[in-house]
């Protein structure tokens, strides 16, 4: 049976991708250090129907300490997902998190991957790199103009990796998510924060005028781009991973409000440093590589979000928690 190594795997896009790893008769391998940025119980929620699996094997630790090759010993494919994720708190003192959860445990997994022979490895990258972008949906060769200190981490790891590709060989691949949305989505998100929001009748904020836009890409989706990156993807490639469903803040806050049948009442607060106006990603180079093609509406991602948020609110852990 295969093996794949997930790191970050019970965080949200972590968690939801070992799961389809799982089903599609891949053994995984997971490791996650429970970064304080949110709740330890989210994650361990998340964590729960996979350690009912017999194929899966977790191990709680840090990348920047941790004995890495027992981790990686007969890997066939590595996806790299952890992180110190978030642009608002990449600001400051905490700068120095990031640097040593997005830069120095991506390049100490890199030097231990040189004495482990893969197939793959896939870097969780991010749209961050841009900035504010080029005006239009972002092609891969558009200029990186980060605007935020993550979303400089996140294009450092992109130029580890590429420089381990180039110096040793490592097959890697590099993937630009665009605002991944869905179930399990961290608290600190905005449509997290919305659906909560709505569904217990509390005013929800929005940072600046609510018509910044972006691309949203629903979990299953980005999911899915891993799997055919892993399968399909040319080593030393870089792809956008964007749903295809571009909206404003406002068009998504009017969808909720009708599915859940309920009005929202926004308070707009200043924007946020390192936000940019709009995202839009080109996703014509990951559809003719990889065979990439969203399948999930924003309208029926939000359904699907709305009914899991519904769910956890139940949930007594977690109901009464903000």
């Amino acid at each position: 049976m295969a093996v794949a190594v997930v790191t970050g795997a019970a965080g949200f896009i972590g968690s939801s991708l070992s799961t389809r790893l799982l089903d599609e008769g891949i053994r995984v391998r997971g490791i996650d250090n429970f970064d304080p940025y949110y709740d330890r119980k989210l994650k361990e929620r998340n964590l729960r129907p996979l350690l009912a699996r017999d194929t899966f094997e977790f191990r709680e630790g840090d990348l920047g300490e941790i004995d890495l090759n027992r981790l990686l010993q007969g890997a066939e494919w590595v996806f790299h997902q952890a992180a110190r994720a978030g642009v608002r708190r990449s600001w400051g003192a905490d700068f120095s998190a990031y640097v040593k959860a997005n830069v120095l445990a991506t390049q100490r997994l890199l030097e231990a991957l040189r004495e482990h022979p893969v197939e793959r490895v896939i870097f969780a990258s991010s749209s961050s790199v841009y900035g504010e972008g080029p005006g239009g949906p972002a092609t891969e060769d558009a200029p990186c103009q980060p605007i935020s200190p993550y979303g400089v981490t996140k294009l450092a790891g992109e130029k580890l990796v590429a420089a381990y590709r180039e110096c040793y060989g490592l097959p890697t691949i590099s993937l630009r998510y665009f605002t991944v949305y869905g179930p399990g989505q961290r608290p600190d998100m905005a449509f997290h924060r919305f659906v909560r929001a709505i569904l217990e009748g509390r005013g929800l904020e929005v940072f600046g005028d609510g018509r910044q836009t972006r691309d949203f890409t629903f979990i299953a989706d980005a999911v899915s781009a891993n799997l055919l990156a892993a399968r399909n993807g040319v080593p030393g490639g870089v792809y956008n991973i964007g749903g295809g469903s571009p909206a404003s803040v406002l068009d998504v806050i009017h969808t909720l409000e009708a599915i859940i049948g309920r009005g929202a009442e926004v308070c707009f607060l200043p924007a946020e440093a390192g936000d940019p106006r709009a995202t839009s990603a080109d996703t014509a180079k990951a559809r003719d590589e990889l065979g990439f093609q969203p399948t999930v509406s924003l309208e029926e991602g939000l359904r699907q979000m709305t009914g899991w948020m519904s769910q956890l609110l139940q949930d007594p852990s977690f109901g009464n928690r903000h």
